[in-house]
């Protein structure tokens, strides 16, 4: 889900173990995400929701199989990835996401891709759901989870 016209999805997440899997890097950008996804949440019903902090977005994938393996119903994987001046950020951008693909087909379960691959920091700023921003990708992470989840469930 991207940009405008971006869909505002309202799903149920009552009854739902939920984990967020989140990566350290640029502390202001991920208390957005963060903040966003735990927000929806909260107004979608959930209750049991856990954080686990994981030191970049390569860590994401392990991060997201082991809290399904530990009994999620869904998983929201947040991150923020700037491109520099080296082939590293199309290695971990494309490590990362099909990582976390792989991970949601092999659980056969929502995971709610909250990845951020950007070009600079304001990129990443103006979606991370602070004040300002003119997106909340945290929050449509989580919509999109449960959606799916409704989705399957059905």
């Amino acid at each position: 889900m991207s940009g405008s016209g971006a869909p505002n999805l309202k799903v149920s997440a009552i009854g739902k173990k939920v984990v967020i899997v989140a990566t350290s890097w640029h502390p202001e950008i991920m208390a957005g995400l963060i903040s966003g996804a735990q927000n929806e949440l909260k107004v979608s019903g959930a209750v049991d929701v856990q954080l686990n902090m994981v030191p970049g977005a390569f860590e994401l994938p392990l991060a997201a199989k082991w809290a399904f393996e530990k009994g999620a119903d869904l998983v929201i994987a947040l991150g923020v990835v700037i491109q520099g001046g080296t082939p590293h950020f199309d290695y971990i951008c494309s490590s990362a996401t099909e990582g976390l693909t792989r991970v949601q087909l092999d659980a056969n379960k929502p995971l709610g891709f909250g990845l951020l691959t950007v070009n600079n920091e304001q990129e990443a700023l103006d979606r991370a759901g602070l004040e300002g921003s003119k997106e909340d990708k945290g929050a449509e992470a989580v919509q999109a989870a449960l959606a799916m989840s409704t989705l399957m469930a059905g």
